[in-house]
């Protein structure tokens, strides 16, 4: 027998279970097969219920078997139900959806077959699976019945349906915005719904129904008759969405997006990629970013590389092991074999702890050190401790200053040593009278003070000199006209005439010489007091005028005089006088005059007609009356006796009113000996 007859029989005899009598058979393995298929249509991953191989070719073959059929089914009843094949753009699997989309289309083969009057033989070359398809879906239906799939196809590919009492009543229907279906009766494709006016269809929102099949992660959006599911996340780094709305890995070795240098090869993974050396370094060395080979410390980077007693020493491209010699360290000195180390008693040397106990230890030695000394454990010594600094601010009041083991207080200028030699007292000073005049004794120190008049030299500030009062740069200000200094003080006088001296020593006071009595006036004049003397005023009256008051002339009526000029002569002259100092500043109302009473109406004009040759006043209209005002700055005293005339014009007859007015100005202050007055 040969081996192609071997096999055969062995092979039915692991078909029929007879190799391993406790293994489930074929059948078993197949109907598990169908079982998963109805789970899900992925048949790529399944559990093993059996080591034999041939089981596990069933398994497969009847799940995919399964699957097919049931992707098959619903691409039929996709063709019976809507009469289309248009398929949502979902994440299936591409083979699903092929299967699911072949069914379809050949079951409307048949489905246009059957609405032939050929029945249902089909001269087409399809596959073995499409042609069983369509002769299911023709066998099912008959031409005389009405059948939505058959006639969209058939109106799909141009072909007319035979003729039946239900097609005729649709001829000539234009009610239906996609297809009629009988008499007043209007269908929808796929994707829409028919509204209530039943002609009308409608796009139906898969998304806001739930009737989409998107995944976790993914957003559904909504098309017109359909919809598409779209991931809700990028895919992230090394990866692109698909037109299928899946991640693809980027292959950057492909594209040439990689960073590899020339002595690098690129090689893809997923997500990312990596670069390989294309000559990699010998043993003992390491390839670094650039493609050099770096040699590798083994001293370092492994462990236990020599045995015990020796050392690691790196070499290049490899290490070497040595044995230890022996090396005794600090404190410690080879013993006179040379096997071992012993401690050295640095206590027996000279000058180990210079002065102080030395305590020796294993490998080192200790100071004890006297109060005032620290051991140092670098330098193996006594060293004095600076009290001063280690302790600042609280062993002396004042100033510290170290000494070799101790310390020593000091105190400022101004103090003394305590008796407990920390504290510092204050030295009064004044005890020995280092000042002139006056001393004061304040806290660790002194201060000179002098009586009034006199003040505190600059050069030692212990003398007290005499402060010239009027030679200070204020002295105009002591006194207010002439200033004596005397020793500690000074003396001030006022003019000889027409001033006297205030109660406070310093101011002149000007003496009214009218009130007084002391003028020289005439009885006829009156006296009027000015800044330092009086002037004397006559108020008598002009021909024409008599005095109607004490200060006014009034024109007398000329009836009773034969001159024809007393017409023009004012109603009223009245005399006033007024005085102010110098330096006032410009420009200044001085004088107000007006009619005692106001009508509307009124009209005044005012003038100065005499005594202002130099312009210095003016005379100007405001309100009801006029204002005399200051125009130029007068630095000199100066007397004026200004002529004013005042023109009233009421109810359309002039008035004429003429004022005397004495102006006096005065100096600020009295004048010293030798100005002009």
């Amino acid at each position: 027998m040969d081996m192609w007859v071997l096999c055969f029989f062995s092979l039915y005899g692991v078909l029929h279970g007879q190799e391993h009598p406790s293994s489930p058979s074929v059948e078993d393995c197949c109907q598990d097969g169908r079982n998963r298929a109805l789970e899900g249509p992925d048949c790529t991953v399944l559990p093993l219920i059996a080591s034999s191989h041939i089981c596990r070719i069933a398994q497969e073959q009847c799940c995919s078997a399964a699957a097919g059929n049931t992707l098959c089914t619903s691409g039929i009843s996709l063709a019976k139900k809507h009469g289309v094949c248009v398929l949502p753009f979902t994440n299936q699997d591409p083979f699903e959806t092929k299967t699911t989309k072949m069914c379809c289309d050949c079951c409307l083969l048949g489905l246009l077959s059957a609405s032939r009057v050929n029945g249902c033989g089909l001269a087409l070359h399809v596959g073995q699976q499409c042609l069983e398809t369509a002769q299911a879906c023709c066998g099912e239906i008959r031409p005389e019945h009405n059948n939505t799939a058959a006639e969209t196809l058939a109106q799909t590919e141009g072909t007319h349906l035979p003729s039946d009492p239900l097609k005729d009543q649709c001829k000539g229907s234009t009610k239906c915005s996609h297809w009629c279906v009988g008499k007043d009766t209007c269908a929808c494709f796929v994707g829409y719904e028919l509204q209530p006016d039943q002609q009308t269809c409608s796009d139906i929102n898969e998304c806001l129904e739930g009737t989409h099949n998107c995944a976790t992660g993914q957003i559904c959006i909504n098309t017109e008759g359909s919809f598409r599911c779209q991931r809700n996340t990028n895919c992230g780094t090394g990866y692109e969405l698909t037109d299928t709305n899946t991640c693809l890995d980027i292959d950057e070795c492909a594209m040439g997006t990689h960073n590899c240098g020339m002595e690098f090869e690129c090689r893809n993974r997923a997500g990312s990629f990596r670069c390989h050396p294309r000559e990699p370094c010998g043993d003992g060395y390491i390839q670094d970013a650039v493609g050099t080979c770096i040699d590798i410390n083994e001293c370092l980077t492994q462990s236990n590389l020599c045995q015990p007693g020796q050392t690691c020493i790196n070499t290049v491209g490899s290490y070497t092991c040595r044995r230890y010699s022996v090396i005794c360290g600090h404190g410690y000195h080879l013993s006179e074999d040379g096997s071992h180390c012993e401690d050295v008693d640095e206590c027996l040397l000279e000058g180990a702890c210079k002065g102080h106990d030395c305590v020796n230890l294993l490998g080192s030695f200790r100071c004890e050190c006297r109060p005032g000394f620290i051991f140092h454990s670098v330098i193996r010594l006594c060293e004095d401790v600076n009290e001063c600094r280690h302790y600042t601010g609280r062993l002396c009041a004042h100033k510290c200053e170290n000494t070799e083991g101790s310390y020593m207080c000091s105190c400022t200028k101004g103090f003394k040593l305590a008796s407990d030699n920390r504290d510092c007292e204050d030295v009064n000073e004044c005890e020995k009278t280092p000042c002139s005049q006056e001393c004061a004794n304040v806290y660790g120190s002194y201060q000179c003070y002098c009586r009034r008049g006199y003040q505190l030299s600059d050069i030692d500030g212990l003398t007290c000199e005499d402060i010239d009062e009027c030679a200070l740069p204020t002295g105009g200000h002591v006194c207010s006209y002439l200033c004596s200094n005397t020793p500690g003080s000074f003396l001030c006088t006022c003019p000889p005439m027409g001033y006297t001296l205030a109660p406070n020593g310093r101011t002149c006071h000007d003496v009214d010489e009218c009130l007084a009595g002391s003028h020289t006036c005439k009885a006829t004049e009156k006296c009027v007091n000015i800044q330092g003397g009086f002037r004397c005023l006559s108020l008598e009256c002009p021909p024409n005028f008599r005095q109607a008051a004490e200060r006014r002339c009034e024109r007398i009526a000329c009836e009773l005089t034969p001159d024809p000029s007393c017409l023009t002569l004012p109603l009223r002259i009245s005399f006033y006088n007024i005085t102010f100092p110098t330096n006032v500043p410009v420009p200044a109302d001085v004088f107000r005059m007006g009619p005692s009473n106001s009508v509307p109406g009124d009209n005044v004009q005012l003038d100065i007609v005499a005594g202002d040759p130099d312009s210095i006043f003016s005379a100007q209209r405001q309100g009801n009356g006029g204002v005399i005002t200051l125009q130029s700055a007068l630095s000199e005293p100066r007397d004026f006796l200004l002529t004013v005339e005042m023109k009233l014009t009421r109810y359309g007859t002039a008035f004429l009113y003429v004022a005397k007015i004495a102006v006096f100005i005065s100096s600020e202050k009295p004048i010293l000996p030798g100005l002009p007055f």
